[in-house]
């Protein structure tokens, strides 16, 4: 399995997400940081009583690494399947269950360490600019954070659990052998799971997450399930 996921690295050319993982990355830092005035203020920090800062970097890595699994998928998968490659790939003596299980794979094993690096990133970079501020700007962050084994914890968990929703788009893709429609439906996972209605809000919702990842799930099985059957032309 991970010499065929080398392979689809390699094939789909995988050197070119990391720079735009690294690009997004810096966007996210600098998009934050800008905000940091107001994030830090007294009354955001009355109104949510939690750091908005660190929310605020969840919420941005969490939707443009979503956004970047789905182009992913849609580019390793479903480009596959609609260009008639994915045909040829099945011809070989090896199971088209392990064929598509690396490519699934190799996806979500990049964009969940790119995630959980982009998070740690950030932080660890307004920790050091909180040093070098003394707190003015960024006093969220502090040394007791990244000493607090919850905060790894909840970083790993929400990026994995991130990571793996987006893979409920993938039936769509498949189902119109269409990039733009997994990557329409990707959009529409991130606004329900990542935006909000005036007040309204299912952002970090534990019981809409968990229904999700029970669907993505399901949705990943049946795609494995079925395809030593069906027709892939």
């Amino acid at each position: 399995m991970g010499k065929l996921m080398k392979l689809e690295w390699k094939k789909n050319r995988g050197a070119k997400y990391i720079g735009k993982a690294a690009g997004l990355t810096a966007i996210i830092f600098l998009l934050v940081a800008t905000m940091s005035g107001e994030l830090n203020s007294q009354e955001t920090i009355g109104i949510y009583g939690k750091s908005m800062q660190d929310m605020a970097i969840q919420l941005f890595a969490n939707m443009c690494f979503m956004l970047l699994t789905s182009v992913m998928l849609s580019n390793f998968i479903v480009a596959a399947y609609r260009d008639k490659t994915m045909a040829l790939m099945f011809s070989y003596p090896i199971k088209r269950r392990k064929i598509l299980c690396s490519k699934m794979l190799a996806v979500w094993g990049f964009n969940f360490m790119a995630l959980v690096i982009c998070k740690l990133f950030c932080s660890a970079g307004f920790w050091l600019a909180n040093t070098l501020t003394h707190g003015e700007f960024f006093g969220s962050f502090g040394p007791e954070m990244f000493m607090d084994a919850s905060f790894y914890a909840d970083t790993l968990i929400n990026s994995a659990a991130m990571v793996s929703i987006t893979y409920v788009v993938l039936p769509i893709g498949l189902k119109v052998k269409s990039s733009k429609a997994t990557i329409v439906a990707a959009f529409i996972v991130i606004m329900l799971t990542q935006g909000n209605i005036g007040s309204y809000t299912l952002f970090n919702n534990m019981l809409f997450y968990a229904a999700l990842l029970v669907c993505a799930a399901v949705s990943v099985f049946l795609c494995v399930y079925r395809v030593e059957t069906e027709d892939v032309g």
